[in-house]
């Protein structure tokens, strides 16, 4: 089990797919994954892009398998998962690399590509908004005052299966998918979890936005319950070198409903970017 361990801070625990050819300097590729989830959410991509890349997929801080054992108040924050992210691109050599985020995972994608710009080759948004807005964070509300009180009054598995079907997934979804969703959440630590959210909703990325100099390639939903056209606007008004795709859903969770549509579009824009060939003669 890959674990970067340093001192004073939280073990991160990682996976690594490399099924690239051994004699290829094969880049890395960096999952990261979003809000309360865990490395295992990118599952259905690793087969589309570990022949081509070295793929990475990082539990945040406290999630997944990386260790909790920090003061979640103090230390759970955009700053300390960056620090992390930068931590592990140092271990596994310094980058650059290339970066895809879901989510939230995007929103940490933007900060670290504006704030260290030598570290990555590309950066992939999945579902990713700005910023969390008022209708948004009403409909995670749940009718309660706020989403944290939500949460805590329905218990952390009772407001996931409640959202997966308002915001995440469509009526028709498969019901095992769902139900798979909500077992592989609820084996991360709900008090990271609230915590996270908590954090989600007082981060904004826009100051960030002008100042990332990679190619970014964005994957959302045609009309995403979380990112609107509004958050559409701010994407293309101030990213310089942007490639939106729009996929056909009303639901966030693109990411498991079209996994080889997702890889292929990530595929194509990475060997655009490398100059290289990402399928087979």
């Amino acid at each position: 089990m890959p674990l970067l361990q340093r001192s004073g801070e939280p073990d991160l625990h990682y996976l690594i797919d490399d099924f690239t050819d051994p004699w290829r300097n094969a880049p890395y590729l960096f999952l990261q994954h979003g809000f309360g989830r865990s490395g295992q959410f990118w599952y259905s991509w690793v087969p589309y892009l570990s022949r081509w890349f070295k793929v990475v997929r990082p539990d945040v801080r406290g999630l997944g398998r990386s260790s909790a054992d920090f003061d979640l108040e103090k230390n759970f924050t955009v700053e300390k998962c960056i620090d992390d992210l930068h931590a592990l691109i140092s271990h596994l050599g310094g980058g650059p690399v290339h970066y895809c985020g879901e989510s939230m995972g995007g929103i940490l994608g933007l900060v670290l590509a504006a704030t260290y710009p030598q570290l990555l080759r590309s950066l992939c948004l999945v579902s990713t908004p700005v910023h969390l807005n008022d209708k948004t964070k009403a409909t995670y509300a749940l009718g309660h005052e706020s989403e944290s009180q939500a949460q805590k009054s329905m218990g952390m598995k009772a407001w996931v299966a409640a959202t997966n079907r308002t915001t995440r997934f469509p009526a028709h979804a498969d019901p095992q998918l769902l139900l798979w969703y909500e077992q592989e959440f609820e084996k991360s630590n709900p008090q990271v979890q609230q915590t996270m959210s908590q954090v989600l909703h007082r981060t904004s990325a826009l100051s960030y936005l002008a100042k990332i100099k990679a190619p970014v390639l964005g994957l959302y939903p045609s009309k995403g319950p979380i990112t609107s056209e509004e958050q559409m606007r701010l994407l293309k008004e101030n990213i310089r070198d942007l490639k939106l795709i729009h996929l056909p859903s009303d639901f966030h969770k693109i990411q498991l409903m079209f996994p080889q549509t997702c890889a292929n579009h990530l595929l194509h824009f990475i060997s655009a970017i490398d100059g290289s060939v990402c399928h087979e003669a």
